[in-house]
């Protein structure tokens, strides 16, 4: 691999529970430019096996900063939980940013008090299907992915008057990543089909919150926590 010098990465976890449960690991390079190239960008993000892996290009304080996400198989133009977690760690680290800027646009951060939220629009999150449930109790009982191709979040009414659902997302890549805890671009997907603000609990104890806003584009909110930085 080569490297100006030796990635910094910081592992967080990504919408995590009230009680600190759940939320998906991300890792985070922090010093982007240790890693310029994309074929050894990818191959790192492979190795590490996280959902998904961001490369920090830019510094933060408050500006734009430029982050490539990349999944142990793909890049991505766009991806809730890297975008919030990568929010989070730069306000830990002393560097809040108003807006980080993946391949799919500008993508606003807000953050209030413990929550991180950043907003995208549903243009940006295509290609999963969604699959409605008819009870929480269906969705938790699945053993694995269901039979088929291609990426897949299935749902169910847990409480439809308080706007909280049962879900799961399953990637279907083939690329070792069965399924992901919590994942914040099918949470946006689901909102903009439902058309309404929702309470998201996904995996084994994620919670991921979401606001739908007058503009088209639509919020998404949650809780990180650190894990480790290396080196």
């Amino acid at each position: 691999m080569t490297a100006t010098r030796t990635p910094e990465l910081h592992v967080v976890r990504v919408f995590c529970g009230p009680d600190g449960r759940g939320g998906n690991p991300l890792g985070v390079v922090r010093n982007g430019a240790a890693v310029p190239d994309s074929a050894a960008r990818q191959a790192l993000a492979a190795e590490l096996g996280f959902s998904e892996t961001v490369f920090l290009d830019g510094s933060g304080g408050g500006r734009p900063c430029r982050v490539d996400i990349r999944t142990p198989s793909v890049r991505l133009p766009f991806a809730g939980h890297p975008l919030v977690g990568t929010a989070w760690l730069l306000r830990h680290l002393g560097q809040p940013v108003t807006a980080l800027r993946p391949p799919a646009g500008e993508v606003p951060v807000t953050y209030d008090g413990e929550y991180v939220w950043v907003r995208g629009r549903p243009e940006w999150s295509t290609g999963r299907r969604t699959q409605e449930y008819a009870s929480a109790a269906d969705v938790e009982a699945l053993a694995g992915p269901p039979p088929g191709d291609g990426p897949l979040y299935v749902w169910a009414w847990q409480d439809r008057s308080a706007g909280t659902v049962r879900a799961r997302f399953f990637p279907r890549r083939g690329d070792g990543i069965v399924e992901d805890e919590a994942t914040g671009a099918a949470g946006l997907t689901i909102t903009h089909e439902l058309g309404r603000a929702l309470d998201v609990r996904q995996g084994t104890g994620s919670r991921i919150l979401t606001r739908p806003h007058e503009d088209g584009t639509i919020a998404l909110g949650g809780r990180v926590v650190p894990v480790r930085t290396t080196p």
